[in-house]
């Protein structure tokens, strides 16, 4: 059996960016605010026109294929994660695939939110082990600034939300003890309301206290209402701390659970790179592992949260970097909505 290994890496943010301070434009909060609870300080937002989370996708991919040393016609298998897709459906996959002109391969998408990633890589270390694919695309894209409510009520969660992609090119190893050497994943959707959007969806408003009357029940109606919009539940809703207190539990948990499978210790990390969700978070998990600064990579600071995309885009950045050598331990970790978390343990 064959393992896996990350051969190329690739990402891309927007060129707009967007400080704590131009958000005071739109809402009731300032650049102290916005720190003190997330460490946010900037943000990149897509172009409202033209620029795509697929588009974005494809130009995260196309560094990851040419550092890897492959065309677009050698890729056997896409894995795209967003929460953020360009249409209901299709899934981001097939655009992909046809704005690259690859062959008729197979695309899957993924909904796991800010694990997406973690998930796909999951998915294609799968895949390669078994011998069924030699060269899988891992995607993880965001143009979550469309879909944010940029009012007042809303604002402790669209400070914290950022668009970008970052794509890594998957392919077999023989080097023993090298690539992937195990990914762990979990769910608990008893909170599943806790970060979620509602709509569109076909619930109809399952979950809430006071779900919007159709305006004929036994036929059903519009999907979104001008309620929807006025009272802000057309747009994605969080409870904060509930998100915080799980989450705090459940990084460091999924970091040892790999640790242990491979008879490591924190201390063998050589670079962590947690989904950058919130900075208080990544640096309570910090703390708890006793990992010294130089070990754990963060750029939340100028990004915000890219949700599916924000591992790869670090990733690709501490690589750049001259961060991660040959032989290193990377961990990747993340948390998100459902909820849902995992992690995977890489000896580069």
């Amino acid at each position: 059996m064959f393992q896996s290994k990350i051969a190329g890496i690739g990402h891309y943010v927007p060129k707009n960016v967007y400080t704590n301070s131009d958000l005071t434009r739109f809402m009731d909060t300032s650049d102290a605010w916005i720190q003190e609870r997330t460490g946010i300080q900037e943000r990149r937002y897509a172009d409202r026109i033209g620029e795509t989370t697929t588009s974005m996708g494809v130009e995260a991919s196309k560094i990851a294929l040419e550092r890897a040393g492959i065309t677009a016609a050698e890729v056997d298998f896409i894995i795209f994660a967003t929460l953020s897709p360009d249409y209901y459906f299709p899934g981001c996959g097939v655009l992909l695939q046809r704005e690259m002109g690859m062959g008729e391969i197979g695309a899957l998408d993924i909904r796991n939110q800010c694990s997406g990633f973690v998930y796909a890589l999951s998915i294609a270390d799968q895949f390669i082990k078994t011998g069924m694919y030699k060269n899988v695309l891992v995607v993880g894209s965001e143009k979550q600034s469309f879909a944010m409510d940029f009012d007042t009520r809303s604002r402790h969660v669209s400070v914290i939300f950022g668009d970008g992609a970052g794509a890594v090119v998957m392919q077999p190893t023989t080097e023993a003890g090298k690539g992937v050497l195990s990914t762990h994943l979990h769910s608990d959707g008893a909170e599943a309301e806790k970060l979620a959007m509602y709509y569109p969806g076909a619930a109809a408003g399952f979950g809430l206290e006071n779900p919007p009357q159709w305006p004929d029940q036994e036929l059903g109606g519009m999907l979104m209402t001008p309620q929807m919009l006025e009272d802000g539940t057309a747009y994605p809703t969080m409870d904060g701390q509930a998100v915080f207190k799980k989450a705090v539990v459940k990084f460091p948990e999924v970091i040892h659970e790999a640790l242990a499978k491979n008879n490591l210790s924190p201390s063998d990390i050589d670079l962590l790179i947690p989904h950058q969700a919130n900075l208080r978070i990544s640096q309570y998990v910090q703390k708890i592992l006793g990992l010294p600064d130089e070990k754990i990579y963060s750029n939340i600071q100028r990004y915000g949260n890219t949700t599916a995309a924000s591992i790869p885009i670090a990733l690709s950045e501490a690589w750049q970097e001259g961060l991660i050598k040959e032989g290193d331990l990377v961990c990747f970790a993340a948390f998100g909505a459902g909820f849902t978390w995992g992690s995977a343990l890489i000896r580069w």
